[in-house]
């Protein structure tokens, strides 16, 4: 993955302002993914969270609590449309483990520390995900790249 991708992580704009629903988009590959992503968060913010506001209040009056929930939500209904409905893996990095790589493989560091976490329920993978979100959204977890994992991983390589 290029720097963009390795520095790409979910992450909003301010609570509270006037695009705290929004995502940050960086320059390079990622707007694809997070454009998808938005979608969702969108569609959650508006139609689904339960909120006296209005729908434009609705995005407005975003705290950094609703911002997790919102991405937790998103990321969980993906993952779970891209597993058929039956399934969802959750890609997460754990503490490094000195492997050696296969021949023709280079070690990144990256890979190597990944871990995967299956469900066969769709609100046990969300609470998941919520549990933890900075995986996904803080500063340096390659948030962007678990998510392109957990996507794949959820969809299978043969589907």
């Amino acid at each position: 993955f290029s720097c963009e991708w390795a520095a790409a992580h979910f992450r909003f704009h301010p609570p509270h302002s006037e695009l705290a629903y929004a995502l940050r988009a960086g320059q390079g590959g990622t707007r694809a993914i997070l454009a998808a992503v938005q979608a969702h968060i969108i569609t959650y913010l508006l139609f689904t969270r339960e909120t006296e506001c209005t729908h434009l209040e609705r995005l407005c009056r975003v705290g950094r609590r609703e911002q997790g929930e919102a991405l937790a939500t998103a990321l969980a209904e993906i993952l779970w449309a891209a597993g058929g409905g039956g399934r969802a893996i959750v890609c997460l990095v754990t503490a490094p483990i000195t492997t050696v790589p296969h021949e023709g493989h280079r070690a990144n560091s990256f890979t190597e520390t990944m871990r995967l976490f299956e469900f066969s329920e769709k609100a046990a993978a969300q609470g998941f995900i919520s549990d933890h979100i900075n995986c996904f959204k803080g500063e340096g977890s390659h948030g962007v790249i678990l998510f392109l994992y957990s996507l794949v991983f959820s969809r299978t390589l043969e589907r």
